[in-house]
């Protein structure tokens, strides 16, 4: 039903405009993903997330593997062959998708609250909630996760602390000049 209010023209109808039923489908059963999971960990690493984007024939599945020593390019691929065919089984969505298996990158967000401690000493970048004001983005070498509140040295020497439930997302920041170092050393 289309109602005119002046110069405006209001569409009202079962659902909120907003609403998309495709993507009513878009979030895996829980159990989908403990088979993800224990897929990827058979092969020695560990499933950091599932990432769902899109929607409809150009909806994307990107799952994000790590492990001790990294992710290689042929490890995604094989990963991504026996990720494909369960998901062929279990068909999670009623439309075509395409499949990806990534790893974190070299600035890789952080997943858990043991990233903070596993990256302690590493310079990081951290992005705050909105509804936090004191700070919007902290930069500065991490010092680890105390009693719900994520310790930074910032740049000034400053020892900053945020609380954890009002971090948006935290990221290693790289190094370029150590990396580029270390490409022109292998050659």
């Amino acid at each position: 039903m289309v109602y005119n209010t002046g110069c405006f023209r209001k569409k009202v109808g079962r659902w909120p405009t907003f609403f998309n039923a495709a993507r009513k489908d878009m979030k895996l059963a829980h159990t989908l993903k403990e088979r993800l999971a224990a897929l990827v960990e058979a092969q020695g690493f560990e499933l950091l997330d599932i990432e769902i984007a899109g929607g409809g024939a150009k909806t994307v599945m990107r799952l994000i593997v790590d492990g001790p020593a990294g992710v290689t390019l042929d490890e995604c691929a094989g990963i991504s062959r026996e990720a494909s065919a369960l998901l062929d089984v279990e068909e999670p969505f009623t439309h075509s998708y395409t499949l990806q298996v990534s790893s974190p990158g070299l600035d890789r967000k952080f997943y858990s609250n043991g990233d903070y401690r596993r990256f302690a000493g590493r310079q990081v970048k951290v992005r705050m909630r909105p509804e936090y004001r004191e700070h919007r983005t902290v930069t500065g070498e991490l010092l680890g996760l105390e009693n719900g509140l994520v310790r930074l040295a910032a740049a000034g020497g400053d020892i900053v602390e945020v609380p954890l439930d009002k971090i948006f997302e935290t990221r290693l920041e790289v190094d370029w000049d150590a990396v580029m170092h270390e490409r022109k050393c292998r050659i």
